[in-house]
């Protein structure tokens, strides 16, 4: 039997020397920063019972906790996130203590990832709590805490996005929709899909809540976002502008303590279900997801009988510890440039042992916009979209062997990848913006804002069987080839069909023709291939073209230079 007694866990690393050191003074500095302001220490366990997450609300799917079952067989969780278990906390230990509480923590969280992601399951985690409180002073207690702390840690360039879940929720409540149509509406939202978004919302009347839900991605920025969102939600319901006048305020609120590294952004719905009003997430340059998360939660002490309102954050201390342990190695590079320099003399050179170019070519902080395209046709189509811009395209046009080449007159990098690679690349930040075909971000999903439809590189998936053949007919249970498992897979389910997935790397269209399997999921353009292999379209499933997809952090960090690439590809696109 295979022992697996030499690594770690998928989604778990050691911690080494400098790692550890980098990670105990984030935990240090968030620490004395927390006590400072009056907030007392609390460890909850690390596994609870599965009951503690499961209430009707779900905030967190069952997919993604770790689970186990004790000697009684009831069912244990390991804990996902902190907040919950505070509250469970809060409302037994602290029953009837003096209200406000102010706590913090400083525990890991554990959540299952996508495997072979490049994500951690293991995260080490510090946060506040302050319950009992529920006005604007509290609120602006909690993002000053916020933003102090990552102030405090070094860092300099973070960015801060407010958002309030009650506008969605109203427009939501006034939206004449199924559950299902809600969910896809939310989850379009939250990855800024404008094109997807309008598709699903034409299915509905023309009313003022549908043209409002298909511009709330759109509206994020500075200042300028609240006067567009004041001009559009004229004449709705005065909730909805009460809620704006609120983040209006908290805005003003923090420039005047000189904390303006703020935006808005009305497309902020994570967790809505979770939280009550104010939401907010914050970024850093050197991390590309985000790095503090936080909002109002009023609703949440009623899974545990309690009315209690309370808002809070909680900061990924892996990915401040990373950040710093980056500013090192850019400050040790800075130190052997200037060493190298001074070294130089006239007819020799002293050369640094140390020296490694390629190493160092990481470290550099990037100003500028990187794109990752998809090999092939993709590739072709966008450069010539570019050139059609006015793009200088002749790197890209003389490419030969290079992967990363440049758009010298735009200060914009090329990275040339496979599809899955686009993704993988965009989703950790090494890459601002990608390119990518539809098929790919349905079969491999990510994190990423799914901003454009090229509209370019058009197909579509389908079903298609051997030609004379009743495909439903029978009670066996089909066979299907295809390349994409997980589309077939929920196609089948939305269906209310059971069949047996089989994945297939080359060509799908021989499984059929070799008994292997009933029909096939697979991409078509003409249908000149399957016709060649005796096959035929049985249903269409759905259209697909080439998308822009934008990192979520480059999204904050870099509006301006994003939304100049999008405004220039947007008015080709028109014309």
């Amino acid at each position: 039997m295979k022992k697996y007694d030499r690594i770690t866990p998928e989604g778990t690393k050691d911690l080494m020397f400098q790692e550890c050191e980098a990670q105990r003074k984030v935990i240090e500095t968030l620490r004395e920063g927390f006590e400072g302001k009056g907030y007392c220490e609390v460890i909850t366990p690390g596994f609870e019972f599965y009951d503690v997450f499961s209430s009707n609300s779900m905030y967190f799917p069952q997919e993604s906790i770790y689970k186990m079952i004790d000697d009684k067989g009831r069912i244990l969780a390991m804990r996902p996130d902190s907040t919950i278990p505070i509250a469970r906390l809060t409302s037994t230990k602290l029953k009837g203590h003096a209200l406000p509480i102010r706590l913090y923590y400083a525990q890991r969280i554990y959540r299952q990832q996508p495997a072979l992601r490049g994500k951690s399951s293991e995260i080490m985690q510090m946060g506040i709590e302050l319950v009992g409180l529920s006005s604007f002073e509290s609120d602006m207690e909690i993002l000053t805490a916020g933003m102090e702390a990552l102030s405090s840690c070094c860092v300099d360039d973070y960015r801060i996005e407010l958002g309030h879940i009650g506008i969605y929720k109203l427009l939501m409540e006034n939206l004449n929709a199924t559950l299902e149509q809600k969910e896809t509406i939310h989850s379009l939202i939250a990855s800024k899909n404008y094109a997807g978004l309008s598709d699903i919302l034409e299915a509905f009347p023309e009313t003022h809540t549908v043209a409002l839900l298909k511009e709330l991605p759109r509206l994020f920025g500075g200042k300028e976002a609240l006067d567009k969102a004041r001009e559009l939600f004229n004449g709705y319901d005065k909730k909805l502008l009460d809620m704006l006048s609120y983040l209006e305020r908290i805005l003003q609120g923090l420039v005047e303590r000189d904390l303006d590294k703020v935006m808005i952004d009305f497309g902020l719905v994570h967790q809505a279900e979770y939280y009550s009003s104010l939401i907010f997430r914050g970024y850093i340059s050197t991390a590309g997801e985000s790095v503090l998360s936080g909002g109002r939660y009023d609703e949440l002490f009623k899974d545990f009988g309690e009315s209690l309102p309370a808002t809070g954050f909680g900061i990924n201390v892996d990915q401040l510890a990373i950040s710093q342990l980056k500013r090192i190695d850019a400050a040790e590079k800075t130190g052997r440039e200037a060493a190298r320099e001074e070294n130089k003399g006239p007819g020799s050179e002293k050369i640094d042992p140390e020296y490694n170019p390629i190493a160092e070519k990481g470290t550099t902080a990037r100003s500028n916009i990187r794109i990752a395209l998809t090999k092939g046709r993709l590739e072709n189509d966008i450069v010539n979209l570019f050139e059609s811009i006015g793009y200088d395209c002749s790197n890209l046009n003389q490419k030969g062997r290079k992967l990363l080449l440049s758009i010298p007159d735009k200060n914009i990098d090329v990275v040339l990848a496979k599809a899955a690679d686009v993704i993988t690349y965009v989703e950790h930040g090494v890459c601002d913006v990608g390119v990518v075909g539809k098929d790919t971000i349905m079969e491999g999903g990510g994190t990423f804002y799914e901003v454009l439809d090229l509209g370019f590189g058009k197909c579509k998936f389908a079903l298609a069987v051997p030609e004379g053949t009743d495909f439903y007919n029978g009670y066996s249970t089909k066979r299907i080839a295809t390349k994409y498992p997980k589309v077939a897979g929920y196609y089948f389910e939305s269906k209310g069909m059971d069949v047996q997935v089989i994945k297939i790397e080359g060509s799908v269209e021989l499984a059929p023709l070799l008994s292997l399997a009933d029909g096939i999921v697979d991409i078509v353009e003409t249908g000149s291939t399957l016709k060649a292999n005796g096959l035929k379209v049985l249903e269409e499933i759905r259209n697909i073209s080439a998308r822009l997809i934008v990192n979520e952090a480059s999204m904050k960090l870099k509006k301006t230079e994003i939304d100049k690439l999008i405004s220039d590809i947007q008015e080709k696109m028109k014309g």
